[in-house]
C-alpha cells in the first residue's frame, strides 16, 4: 500500500495559494480516479482506493502545513507503511513554473512542511517537487507562496495537475519515470510536423507529355514551299 500526501494549508482562504499545489495535485488524482469523498481522520482529509493494481489512501494534512508531520505520521503507523511508501506532493520554490521532479530522501531544503514530516518519519520518503518560481529574493517567499497562483498561470497549472493524475498509477508502482514522462506529455505535447515536403512527395506527379511520333517531326520540319510542290507533284 502506499500513502499519497498533499501540503498546503485548510481553508477557503488558502485554496489557491501557492503553497497548496500539493492539496492541488492529490485532489485531482482521487477525482480522476474514482476515490470517494475525503472523511476527516489523522488530523487530515483521508481517502482510500486503487490507483492500476495498488491500493493507495490520499491525505491532506488539516493542521497547516508547518505540522504535516504529525498527520502523516499518524496515517503511516496506522496503516503499517513504511517511509519508502510515502509520497509528498509540495511546491517547490527552486523550479522554475511547470517544472517538475521528483526526489527520494534528502534535506527539506527549507520547506516547513517537509521540515515537519522529517521529525516525524525520517527524510526516506519520496517527493513530487512542484515547481512554483522563486520571487527573486529570500524575504519575499513567504508572500510568495502564502498568494494566489497569477492567471497566466492557469494553462501550465491544469496541465500538470492532469499530468500528475495522469501518471499516478505508475507512481503508485514505483515508477518515477513513466509518472514523469505522463507530466511532460502534458506540459510539452508533441507538436504535429508542420513541414510540406512530405505533402509534395505524397501528391501524385503530372504524366510527361508523349514523344512525338518520329514522322510528325519529319512532318513538322518541312517547310511550306516543299509542301507546297508536293501538292502538284
Amino acid at each position: 500500500m502506499r500513502l499519497f500526501v498533499g501540503l498546503g494549508n485548510p481553508g477557503p482562504k488558502y485554496a489557491k495559494h501557492r503553497h497548496n499545489i500539493g492539496f492541488m495535485a492529490v485532489e485531482r488524482i482521487a477525482e480522476d480516479h474514482g476515490f470517494p469523498p475525503f472523511r476527516a481522520k489523522f488530523q487530515g482529509q483521508v481517502t482510500e482506493g486503487r490507483l492500476g493494481d495498488e491500493r493507495v489512501a490520499i491525505l491532506m494534512p488539516t493542521t497547516f502545513m508547518n505540522n504535516s508531520g504529525q498527520s502523516v505520521g499518524e496515517a503511516a503507523r496506522f496503516y503499517k507503511i513504511d517511509p519508502a511508501d510515502v509520497v509528498v506532493f509540495h511546491d517547490e520554490i527552486d523550479l522554475a513554473p511547470g517544472k517538475l521532479k521528483c526526489k527520494t530522501g534528502g534535506g527539506h531544503a527549507g520547506h516547513n512542511g517537509l521540515r515537519s514530516i522529517h521529525q516525524h518519519l525520517g527524510p526516506d520518503y519520496a517527493r513530487v517537487r512542484m515547481g512554483v518560481g522563486h520571487p527573486g529574493h529570500k524575504d519575499r517567499v513567504p508572500g510568495y507562496v502564502l498568494h494566489d497562483f497569477a492567471k497566466a498561470d492557469e494553462d501550465w497549472l491544469d496541465d500538470m495537475l492532469r499530468g500528475c493524475s495522469d501518471g499516478a498509477p505508475a507512481l503508485a508502482e514505483g515508477d518515477q519515470g513513466r509518472f514523469m514522462n505522463a507530466v511532460a506529455l502534458r506540459l510539452n505535447p508533441p507538436r504535429p510536423s508542420t513541414g510540406t515536403q512530405g505533402a509534395k512527395a505524397s501528391e501524385p506527379k503530372p504524366d510527361p507529355a508523349p514523344a512525338p511520333e518520329p514522322e510528325a517531326e519529319a512532318e513538322a520540319a518541312r517547310s511550306p514551299l516543299q509542301k507546297l510542290v508536293d501538292r502538284f507533284r
